[in-house]
């Protein structure tokens, strides 16, 4: 199944190019706050799924005409595995491994939706990245969970690109900006996307193909990403868990167009904007000299 958020904080589904109305069948508020109403639903999924299937009875829109959002906001954390390609590894020039180093943290408010642009701080003296990463969404709560249970705790999946701002400072607030975790443009269910072991994954800027992999390359399997976080924290129905990005890795202007596929998942395409601000000390610094 195919989960998608609308229209204002909507809940639909989306089947053969079509959104349906979930939102009264779940019993969704969309003017709630926090907006965690597709949390509440991936926690309450088996008892829910009935009136998802109903819902599919009803009047479809185009998913063209519908104004899609981020299928999922205000998680409890965003997690992320840094250098978990070798490949990406070896570009970057880059000790680091996700099998040696671990994860970190995102800020929730970095996420954005599928049609919503990336706006860029104004970094001129720094490059600004994309990261082509599938998006591996929690169902069930855990902690201190075993190898063998960790895919019993995935709920669903869903293309993320990761941006960051190349540079010395922690990881984390060069990759918290807003809108630079855009995801989307669903979460598909783990049943429907079967094995994400073995799943295609490309990257465009501007139609020039740049990312180009397969999750089989993963350092840290999905399993193992998941018994790793739950080893230190507990995880949460609707954390995220950006697993990673391959080699390929390269600069965003203001104008270009991001487009990125996942096989069996989706595929966004993402304007890119100029924004204003977003310096700190050591970027300005750096314009200074």
């Amino acid at each position: 199944m195919k989960l998608v958020r609308f229209g204002g904080g909507r809940i639909g589904v989306l089947r053969d190019g079509k959104v349906y109305d979930a939102t009264d069948a779940v019993g969704a508020d969309p003017k709630a706050w926090p907006p965690t109403g597709m949390i509440q639903l991936i926690a309450d999924y088996e008892s829910l799924r009935p009136k998802l299937e109903q819902a599919l009875k009803g009047e479809g829109r185009p998913v063209d005409s519908v104004a899609l959002e981020a299928p999922l906001v205000w998680p409890h954390k965003l997690l992320a595995y840094p250098v978990n390609y070798l490949a990406h590894g070896h570009e970057m020039n880059s000790k680091n491994r996700a099998n040696i180093n671990g994860f970190f943290l995102k800020s929730n408010s970095s996420i954005s939706g599928p049609r919503d642009p990336i706006v860029l701080p104004d970094v001129p003296s720094r490059e600004i990245h994309h990261e082509c990463e599938l998006g591996l969404i929690i169902g069930k709560r855990g902690r201190h969970i075993a190898l063998a249970d960790a895919l019993d705790h995935v709920f669903g999946y869903c293309c993320l690109i990761d941006c960051t701002v190349r540079g010395q400072e922690e990881r984390v607030m060069r990759k918290s900006y807003d809108t630079f975790t855009p995801i989307g443009p669903a979460i598909v269910t783990k049943d429907e996307v079967g094995d994400a072991s073995n799943l295609g994954m490309k990257l465009w800027v501007n139609d020039q193909l740049k990312q180009d992999a397969n999750t089989r390359d993963l350092l840290v399997d999905i399993p193992n990403m998941i018994a790793l976080a739950a080893s230190v924290l507990t995880l949460e129905p609707g954390d995220i868990i950006a697993t990673g990005t391959p080699a390929g890795v390269g600069p965003i202007r203001a104008g270009d167009t991001v487009k990125i596929e996942i096989e069996r998942v989706g595929r966004m395409e993402i304007p890119v904007v100029q924004g204003e601000g977003g310096s700190n000390l050591a970027i300005k610094k750096e314009q200074a000299q």
